[in-house]
């Protein structure tokens, strides 16, 4: 059987010690990778509690989903990745993005492709231990180790540019077959244009063990009109789903539709977009909504079709996603041969 590594995000909502234990219940499951996403008002510091995770475990890999450069100056990043991955050795991996929910909340803007581009240049300088001229000041990083660069993408320009610069791409896609097939496509043009062969790829995926869909569906209303309302509808459009106009930003919705701390107000506000049949329709083609038996065949699928690994989220940032972890790790895992 060909399967994708399975990895699950565990957002740092709680303190250090307690997203630790989670991770290691993963370990324990047989998840191959816990991703921690990096958003400094919304959770704890990612490194400190990916620290308290490596502590804690032995086998599973761990990494940033994502970090970025922009909050975080990139000598700042390189040495987090390095301490981090000490304590991990060859468990640890830094995903990088534009920075979304870390910039959003503090007035930055998000990282250009240029700025992408030399925030990887620079990382790999710094974690290699050479030198790096900083506006004239040339410095290295000491007890320097290289880790692997995962970029975050999903518009058709970062799809290009992670191909092009990083060791792996995270796809923020969804598995829809036309968005995965275009993403793959649109990196492997990246990576041709450098020189490169392949590039390894995770697909992102909400998921949820359930024999219901349309009744689970309908907590991903947010997450179908964020997609929405920040340029994604032509993706949507590919799988039949056809929205009106979502605006960028929601009023009576914070810090933002995908991050949402009143999930349930958020479900209701985006209703007046996203219909129940929309949000089945998106579970159904975006997503790993449906019994053990249908998640773990399409993971087998996405597996034959050279996907390397596989991110599940649950819906909600803060809370830990004991349920998801639980259900993957007892009904789904097995049927994986892990």
């Amino acid at each position: 059987m060909t399967a994708p590594r399975i990895g699950v995000r565990i957002p740092p909502c709680a303190r250090a010690d307690t997203v630790a234990a989670a991770v290691a219940r993963a370990e324990e499951l047989g998840f191959d990778e816990a991703w921690l996403p990096d958003s400094q008002l919304l959770w704890r510091d990612v490194y400190t509690t990916l620290t308290a995770a490596a502590l804690a475990t032995s086998r599973i890999g761990i990494g940033t989903a994502v970090t970025n450069v922009e909050t975080r100056h990139v000598a700042v990043v390189a040495s987090a990745a390095r301490s981090v991955a000490e304590l991990a050795p060859d468990r640890f991996t830094l995903g990088i993005g534009v920075g979304n929910s870390s910039v959003g909340p503090v007035g930055m803007p998000s990282s250009t492709g240029a700025r992408m581009r030399e925030g990887f240049t620079t990382l790999r300088t710094l974690l290699a231990g050479e030198d790096v001229d900083f506006n004239g000041t040339v410095s290295r990083l000491r007890d320097a180790a290289p880790v692997p660069l995962v970029m975050a993408a999903s518009g058709p320009r970062n799809l290009r540019l992670a191909g092009e610069i990083a060791d792996g791409v995270l796809l923020l896609s969804g598995v829809s077959d036309a968005t995965l097939a275009d993403a793959t496509r649109r990196v492997a043009e990246g990576a041709e244009a450098a020189g490169r062969g392949p590039v390894g790829l995770i697909a992102s995926a909400f998921c949820a063990v359930t024999d219901d869909v349309e009744k689970s569906a309908r907590q991903l209303k947010p997450i179908v009109a964020g997609i929405a309302g920040t340029g994604g509808a032509k993706a949507l459009a590919l799988a039949g789903i056809e929205l009106g106009d979502v605006p960028a930003r929601v009023e009576g919705v914070y810090p933002d539709l995908v991050h949402a701390e009143d999930w349930d107000g958020a479900v209701e506000i985006c209703s007046r977009w996203v219909s129940d049949e929309a949000a089945a329709a998106f579970a159904r083609s975006f997503c790993l909504f449906g019994t053990p038996k249908e998640i773990t065949a399409r993971l087998t699928e996405l597996g034959e079709a050279g996907i390397a690994g596989v991110y599940l989220q649950h819906v909600g940032s803060y809370d830990l996603p004991y349920e998801l972890i639980e259900a993957v790790g007892t009904t789904v895992l097995p049927g994986l041969g892990r």
